[in-house]
């Protein structure tokens, strides 16, 4: 008995008249457009163009097999209007898609809720009436990717924060209005750097130090146990002094620098 033998699968062809348009999901979708919207057909492989009632969508992923096409709709007047998808076929009969007013945006939770300062997270916020919107982290605009088709999830990417870190509040906004994420969000400091060691090594107490290095925003010190008065940091981060803590003539002690990003060792330090 002969083992029969596979064919390898056939790829998308155009149809010889033309690409074929079944529907779109969702069938409406907010005025502000920035949504997913899926169209659903026959022939659709290799779209160049799709329109809402006139309108450019952009197209973000197709099907190798020509059945969908998924784009994010374009902002347009509320109401009905026709898609048509455009390929080296042609284009396809026109399929209906209703533009509707969103109510105002709410934002319930942000994940992650934290992330380094440099930005560059992706996150999620879950709520609804999303479509559209832009958000930003403190005063700095993030990037929107888009929403699922419902509007209740929004995807994108972090921008940088404030050096120093801290909780930043992070607000979305639509043409229909305005929101906060509870909680806002928290950018994490990277961990700081010590260059060289505490200067000076040897004083007594109450003798003014000096700490090089990076990422010392929010900066306290140890001697040994004991923390370090009046210190301070300079506005790069790079540098800060304080003063020596009270400690036994003749001893000597690890000095540590620790911030919100973690700790680093500045040497030792002996006491006259």
């Amino acid at each position: 008995m002969s083992t029969p033998t596979l064919q390898p699968a056939l790829p998308a062809l155009p149809l010889p008249f033309g690409p074929v348009l079944l529907g779109a999901l969702p069938g409406s979708g907010p005025t502000t457009g920035g949504n997913t919207v899926q169209l659903f057909g026959l022939g659709l492989a290799g779209a160049t163009s799709v329109l809402f009632g006139g309108t450019s969508a952009t197209v973000v992923g197709q099907d190798p097999l020509g059945l969908t096409v998924t784009v994010l709709a374009p902002a347009h007047a509320a109401g009905a209007v026709q898609v048509t998808v455009t390929t080296s076929s042609g284009t396809s009969n026109p399929a209906t898609y209703v533009y509707v007013v969103a109510g105002a945006p709410t934002a319930a939770v942000i994940t992650p809720s934290s992330g380094p300062v440099a930005g560059g997270t992706s996150f999620v916020i879950v709520g609804a009436n999303l479509q559209g919107a832009t958000v930003t982290f403190g005063a700095s605009a993030a990037t929107v990717l888009g929403t699922d088709p419902t509007g209740t999830v929004l995807f994108g990417v972090t921008p940088a924060g404030p050096p120093a870190g801290g909780n930043v509040p992070v607000t979305v906004t639509t043409p229909s209005g305005t929101t906060t994420v509870p909680g806002g969000y928290t950018y994490l400091p990277p961990a700081p750097t010590v260059t060289g060691t505490v200067t000076p090594a040897t004083a007594a107490a109450g003798a003014t130090f000096t700490i090089v290095g990076t990422n010392l925003f929010g900066a306290s010190v140890l001697f040994g146990a004991a923390p370090a008065t009046g210190v301070v940091v300079n506005g790069t981060g790079t540098s800060l002094t304080g003063v020596v803590p009270p400690g036994t003539s003749g001893s000597t002690v690890q000095v540590t620098v620790q911030t919100p990003g973690g700790s680093a060792n500045a040497g030792s330090f002996t006491y006259l």
